[in-house]
């Protein structure tokens, strides 16, 4: 059974999340302090963690960023009550997966967890299996997918797990060329009509993380009334 952590400090969200949860057959645990929370996150194993950004003790921000410090790449859903896309953003570079922007509906809150539960369980069969190449490397960039680190001339570059997500997809497959709604659906497992602007954000900021000329980008290009590939001449 998978495993999730629900650390969330609004008593009726954290039981009418839980009870969903429950119905997916999910093993949940619940916090309702941020400190409390993170220690649970940190000694022991889940498949997902249901994070709020506003928590008593550590708010959702601390508790990401610690996570990641400890290379723990447990994948977090945060869930902020504020609207602005810089929280947004910063909720994203502190390491999170995905977020959702209170109030959401139950139906897409469900569908944001089967899709990330299901990439983590396709992840684990591949390194299973060993289907999964440990090491891409292109031209200077290299990208460890066991330990989720990427190198660019020997300097290691901080991405967030879905930048790390979309580069590994584009760079596995260099030369095709991957419209929006077909990222949004390999990367974050879900088909939402008007989230495309969700891939595009990512994108630049992968590149602005990446590339050394942002008007003449080496590794991750646009193809024109498609989408973007990653260079196959590298």
């Amino acid at each position: 059974m998978q495993k999730v952590l629900v650390i969330e400090d609004d008593p009726d969200i954290i039981e009418l999340i839980s009870l969903h949860l429950h119905d997916l057959q999910l093993d949940v645990s619940k916090k309702m302090n941020g400190l409390e929370g993170y220690e649970k996150a940190q000694n022991e194993t889940f498949d997902l963690i249901v994070l709020d950004l506003m928590l008593p003790g550590m708010d959702g921000i601390a508790i990401c960023q610690k996570l990641r410090a400890l290379e723990n790449h447990t994948p977090i859903l945060m869930l902020t009550a504020k609207a602005e896309e810089f929280d947004k953003v910063l909720g994203l570079e502190s390491g999170a997966d995905d977020y959702l922007t209170k109030p959401f509906s139950i139906r897409e809150f469900i569908a944001r967890v089967k899709a990330i539960l299901r990439r983590q369980q396709l992840q684990n069969k591949k390194i299973e299996n060993g289907h999964s190449e440990k090491t891409l490397e292109r031209g200077n960039l290299i990208i460890d997918k066991n330990k989720r680190k990427v190198s660019l001339l020997n300097e290691r570059v901080e991405l967030t797990p879905k930048e790390f997500d979309l580069l590994c997809l584009m760079a596995e497959n260099p030369g095709r060329s991957f419209d929006r709604n077909q990222l949004l659906s390999s990367v974050w497992g879900y088909e939402f009509s008007g989230y495309e602007h969700t891939v595009n954000s990512h994108i630049n900021r992968l590149r602005s993380k990446i590339e050394t000329d942002l008007s003449n980008p080496q590794f991750i290009l646009t193809t024109w009334g498609v989408g973007y590939r990653f260079n196959d001449e590298i």
